[in-house]
This record gives structure tokens, sequence and C-alpha cells, in this order.
């Protein structure tokens, strides 16, 4: 019974020993990942057109590769796709992660079997960092689920295509195997809201310990759990002290978990993406999560509010200061170059890398030149709901440049689990928070081009309603904390999902 929580433990600290070696060397551990790269991939057809064979360090490369996003790199991987071999990496991928683009439709994202080892090698060590770190291991004998898309896999030319979480759901450990959530049968369900309620079935009567998966989707299994139960989740699961997230910020999610489990759980924040997984909560009492600066990516960082200048500076780990919001560009040994993510993340630490991450690129406000990033309207919310009894489900924001009176605001679309007495003073204290942020926004306001934000409220379960119109229900799905248009804005008032 005990066998394998000290195993689990003794395998923690040596994992922990061996990590240590590339903590404590990151500017050396980067360098050897870059010339291995530009090694490996000399001979690839990317290689050639990039003459990687005069490429001997970080100056040279950015002067043969521009940063790319995924239209860019495309004609690569699109030969990828029809079957040849070393274009983007040598061989072939085991893999392509298939997501949804906004502007490129359907995306393959290559996984080589070097990527989807460190994936595992990632996701494995952050739980076995948080039991060395807290000493508990008893989870490891419970029931474990992430909550994830379906495991099943099409083929394209002699690939694997699917969900990165189907695929990742092929390399859970044997010693694991019992202690894993739901069976396969139900993992594959497509249908959300239909899997949902089975997973539900299965799991009521099970001895939780651990469960994983993105807030918003793991808030709608806690919900049904709750409706088909009457409990709070932590009655249900007495052994559930172990939340895994990533994919969103927690933080506007903790108050309303607190409130469905009952109880504070423990958590570990994850940062894994298609394109790679890039760091984990390594640390439960300090800010941000460990940058994985050996699992074969080479990273680079550009200043968000220089990105788009035609000479925004690009620049390794060796040049990064705390707080400032970066553009994190990334090269890879599944053969993405120069690869722009669209994530924005800002370090917290440099003694060890750590980083949390404030946003996307694409998603931020400046229909008037203030430049609003989702970190701000996060740490906005969770500052005007704290030590309150408001606790909210879901929010989004969207300019209002064309109010039918008065000046444009930022029109926050929030649905609430129970709502304020006083809309007024949320919407004084959400302000507020985001003029001390923001002084772009500050000076609009003062200025007396905006005026201050307005909540509208949205009916319950109503981004569920949108997220499900749009064939975006569940998996790794998320909405947007804001956008520069009105496109969500517009359908949840459309759809007769707002109480105006």
């Amino acid at each position: 019974m005990f066998i394998k929580p000290l195993a689990a433990k003794l395998f923690a600290k040596k994992v922990q020993k061996s990590m240590k070696t590339w903590v404590s060397k990151p500017l050396e551990t980067q360098d050897k990942v870059f010339e291995e790269l530009i090694s490996n991939a000399a001979e690839t057809q990317f290689g050639k057109d990039h003459d990687f064979i005069n490429i001997n360090n970080h100056e040279d490369y950015i002067k043969r590769v521009p940063v790319k996003d995924y239209e860019a790199l495309k004609p690569y991987v699109e030969r990828v796709v029809s079957g040849e071999e070393n274009i983007l990496w040598p061989g072939k991928p085991l893999y392509f992660a298939k997501t949804s683009g906004t502007t490129s439709g359907v995306k393959y994202i290559p996984i080589t079997e070097l990527s989807i080892k460190a994936q595992v090698e990632s996701s494995r060590n952050a739980i076995l960092c948080y039991i060395n770190e807290t000493g508990k291991s008893k989870f490891v004998d419970g029931k474990m689920i992430f909550l994830q898309g379906s495991p099943e896999l099409t083929e394209k030319n002699g690939i694997n295509v699917g969900r990165l979480s189907g695929i990742s759901a092929h390399y859970v450990p044997k010693y694991l195997q019992k202690n894993r959530l739901p069976s396969w049968e139900t993992n594959c369900i497509n249908d959300w809201e239909t899997k949902v309620n089975a997973i539900v079935e299965e799991t009521v009567n099970e001895n939780m310990t651990v469960i994983a998966g993105i807030p918003s989707w793991v808030q709608m299994y806690f919900e049904t759990l709750q409706e088909k139960t009457g409990k709070p989740i932590g009655d249900i699961f007495k052994n559930f002290n172990l939340f895994i997230f990533g994919g969103v910020n927690y933080e506007p999610y903790r108050a309303k978990f607190e409130n469905l489990i009952g109880r504070k759980v423990d958590s570990i924040e994850l940062y894994p993406a298609s394109e790679g997984f890039f760091a984990f909560q390594d640390k439960q009492d300090e800010k941000g999560m460990l940058l994985q600066l050996n699992s074969g990516i080479f990273y680079e960082f550009i200043k968000a509010d220089e990105f788009f200048e035609e000479r925004s500076k690009r620049i390794t780990i060796r040049d990064v200061v705390l707080g400032v919001n970066y553009v994190m560009v990334i090269s890879t040994n599944a053969g993405l170059w120069a690869y722009n993510l669209g994530d924005t993340i800002e370090f917290t630490s440099i003694k060890p890398y750590r980083i949390i991450v404030s946003g996307r690129i694409k998603h931020f406000i400046s229909a008037f030149g203030e430049h609003v990033i989702g970190k701000e309207v996060e740490q906005a919310m969770n500052e005007a709901i704290a030590n309150t009894d408001i606790r909210v489900s879901e929010f989004t924001v969207a300019p209002q440049i064309n109010p039918e009176n008065g000046l444009p605001y930022h029109e926050w679309f929030v649905e609430f689990e129970n709502e304020p007495e006083n809309l007024s003073v949320l919407e004084k204290e959400l302000d507020e928070s985001l003029q001390k942020q923001n002084t772009y926004y500050f000076d609009l306001i003062k200025g007396k081009v905006l005026r201050p934000l307005k909540i509208c409220k949205v009916k319950k379960d109503g981004f569920t309603s949108y997220m499900k119109s749009i064939g975006k229900l569940g998996g790794q799905n998320k909405i947007p904390r804001l956008a520069n248009d009105r496109k969500i804005a517009n359908a949840l008032n459309e759809q007769n999902l707002t109480n105006k």
C-alpha cells in the first residue's frame, strides 16, 4: 500500500538533484541547446535555405532566420504533412498536434520523438518537484484525472494526428495506468457535455486525489458533480488535495474553486502547448514557473511594446529583466524556427529563471492607444473581488467604440456566480485598478478620451453556450480575456446571452 508513495519520494529526490545541473548553469544550458539544434538541422531543407552551416552564434541566427508565425512557416509544414522527410527536422515527426487557428484554419504542429519525450518528462517533473518540496506523496495511491481531448488519433501520410492532450494520453506511465480516470472509452467521447456527464458517473464514487485540466472546464465538471450529489467537491472526494492546471491564469477562478471544493487545495501550474512544454511551477511559495531550459527549446524574447516595430530587438535569457512584458519566440527540436508562439510572458525571477504568462500578443485592447493586456484585466478583477463575497465564473473585455451616448469605454462582459450588491462600486474598483496598472489608460480616462469602464452581465452558463455555438466547448479551448474588436461581445448580445 505504501510502496508507491515511498518510491515516488525517492524518485522525486533523484530528479530534483539532476535538475540542479541545468538550473545552476542556465546560460551554458541554452548555448548547448542552440548549438545542438543548429547542428542537427543543418542538412534539412529549412537549414539549407537559411544557411545553418554558417551560423555560429545568436547574431548569425538573427541575420538568417527572421521571426515567423505559423503562416510564414506553413509552406514548410505543408511539405512535412504531405510526407516529405528532412524538411524542418531530420526524418519525419512522430505526430502532428492538430489545432485550430484564427487565421490559418487547421494548424499541424510537428511533434518529434525528442519533443514528446521532453513534454512527458516536464509534466512528470512538475509533480515530482511538488513531492520533493512538500513531502506529500500519498496521492499517488489514489485516482487521478486529467480533463483532456480524445486520445483517438488519425493518420496522415504515415504520421499520427491528434490533439496534444490526446497524444499525451498515450504516454501515461504504466505504474499510473490503474490510477487513471476516466476510462479510455469515456475519454474518446467528442461531445464535451456528454463526456463530462460520463466522467461524473465514473468518478463520483472513486477516491479522487488529483484532478487536472484547464480551470474553466474543470469548473464545469465540478458543477455537474455538485448538481448530482448536492455536496461540495471536498466532501465527495475527501482525499482530493492537488489541482494541476494550465492554459489560463488560475487566480480569477480561485475563489470560485474554493467555494465549490469547500476548502483550499494545493495547486501546480503548468505551461504546456502543442509547440512545447515551456515551464512549470516548481515551488509552492514562489511566484512564477521554472522555464525549461534543457528541453530542446531555445528561447528568444522581444519586448511586447516594441514587437510590431521593424527593428525590434531579439534577446536571449542573458539580457532579460524582471517585470517587462516580452513576446516569447522559440526554436525547437520539432523543427520550429524563430517561431512566434503568440504568448507574452514576464520574468518573476532570474535566479533561477521563472516566468508568468501575461497574455497573448494578439489579445489586447488598444482601440485608443491604451494597449491593455490580459494580465492587467485579470489583476484588476482579482483586486476588485478580493475580500468580498463576489464570485466570477468567467469574463472577457471588449472596446465600445461607438456608444449611443457619451464617450467610448471598455465593456466588461462578466458572468457572476453571485452578483455584487452594487455593480457601480465594482466598476469603480476595476477601473481604478486598471488606471494604476496602465498609464496610457490612466491618461485617456483623465483626458476624457475614454469614460470609466462598464459591466455587462452575462447570463448563467452564457459563456458555455457561446463556446458551444462556435464548436469550441471543452478540451483546451478557452475564452480570451480581452480582444481589440467586438466579435465575442456582439455574439453574446446577438445570442441573447447578456442581461441587457
